[in-house]
């Protein structure tokens, strides 16, 4: 919240730098940097053991809400905007479906929240940003022209199995080979505290980079790499994780400097009356109903589900895709797509920051319900 503040503050004052807005040279890079690390720490926190006991709500979420949230983001976009194309539209949905569990840290690290609903939103905001890059790249394929000859349906969805196939499996290797030499050459005395550390940002970047060089989706390489880093010695992976989380907020603070000074100049004169309203439906309706359906018939009682529901803040992922978006297909033509989903995001940090701690202390140990890791 309040380096968004000081980015807005900072665009005001005329600096050379902010002249090339979202296409200057630093921004990409960063966003990119960043969501990598995040994926990779976020994951690293993640415990295997727990998670192989208790799948079914974060495949619940992603393979049910994920694509319903796509679906009714699209379609409740498409009586208040008829003016923008429906491909553009659609685009517009899909970057607005991932979650940021960063916005609300509270949620995930504290203690007040029961360990199952906490790597429930953790898993469900690692993976859904590298599920939802496919089908955004293709809207800008589409809306870009570049589509060519690749409309046809086996060229689509080679591209779409290459992606979800290659980057689970190359990141998954990357990151159980990393902890693997790490632990081991530590163990030896080849390698100090500092580089243990320093491994984080290495695994991280080379699972993105193989997998992206091999045709498979970089992010959720670097998600697998954290989740499967292939180290035994909890106090290694513990000095890898804590340098690259300090490492990740860094740049996280970084990027909403730049939402700040760059993104929210460019978008705030377009804010009427409808793109309030679909910011508002995006971090209610469009988010809370998906979820609701998706969990009916898991057990949770109503307010777990109205937790899980309201705590899906929309973040780094989509400001990276406004991004990626803004330097392919260029600001003009797209100015309230680019104005919606910078309300979004701006009302998110702000609702979605202020109500992690005072929400997450709604809960008990004793509101839990047993999970399988108790059950055991």
């Amino acid at each position: 919240m309040v380096f968004v503040l000081i980015g807005l503050i900072v665009s005001f004052l005329g600096i050379e730098f902010l002249e090339e807005g979202p296409k200057a040279g630093i921004v990409k890079p960063f966003a990119e940097l960043t969501l990598i690390l995040v994926l990779f720490i976020d994951a690293s926190t993640i415990n295997r053991n727990v998670l192989r006991l208790d799948m079914s709500l974060p495949l619940r979420l992603l393979l049910i809400g994920l694509p319903l949230t796509m679906l009714l983001g699209a379609l409740l976009a498409l009586p208040l905007f008829p003016e923008i194309s429906t491909v553009a539209l659609v685009m517009m949905a899909f970057i607005l479906s991932p979650t940021d569990a960063a916005l609300g840290q509270a949620v995930v690290t504290g203690e007040q929240v029961p360990l199952r609903i906490r790597q429930t939103i953790n898993v469900e905001s690692g993976l859904n940003d590298g599920i939802a890059l496919p089908p955004i790249l293709i809207c800008f394929a589409i809306l870009s022209g570049k589509a060519g000859g690749s409309t046809d349906f086996s060229y689509w969805f080679t591209f779409i199995v290459k992606q979800f196939l290659f980057g689970p499996i190359i990141g998954g290797f990357v990151g159980w080979l990393g902890g693997v030499i790490v632990e081991k050459y530590s163990k030896k005395g080849w390698m100090s505290h500092t580089y243990q550390m320093l491994a984080s940002v290495a695994i991280a970047i080379l699972a993105y980079s193989l997998a992206e060089h091999l045709g498979g989706n970089g992010f959720i390489a670097a998600y697998f790499a954290g989740l499967m880093l292939g180290t035994q010695s909890e106090m290694i992976r513990e000095r890898i994780r804590e340098f690259g989380e300090a490492e990740s907020q860094v740049l996280i603070m970084f990027i909403f400097l730049l939402f700040g000074m760059i993104l929210l100049p460019i978008s705030y004169q377009y804010w009427d009356w409808r793109a309030w309203v679909y910011a508002v439906l995006s971090l209610t309706i469009i988010r809370i109903l998906p979820v609701a359906l998706s969990l009916i018939g898991s057990g949770l009682d109503r307010k777990t589900v109205l937790f899980i529901g309201w705590f899906g803040p929309r973040g780094i992922a989509s400001v990276l895709y406004l991004l990626m978006a803004v330097i392919q297909l260029g600001v003009e033509g797209y100015e309230k797509v680019t104005a919606v989903i910078s309300l979004t995001v701006f009302l998110s940090i702000f609702l979605h920051g202020l109500t992690a701690l005072p929400f997450s202390k709604l809960f008990s140990e004793k509101d839990e319900s047993p999970s399988p890791s108790k059950q055991t």
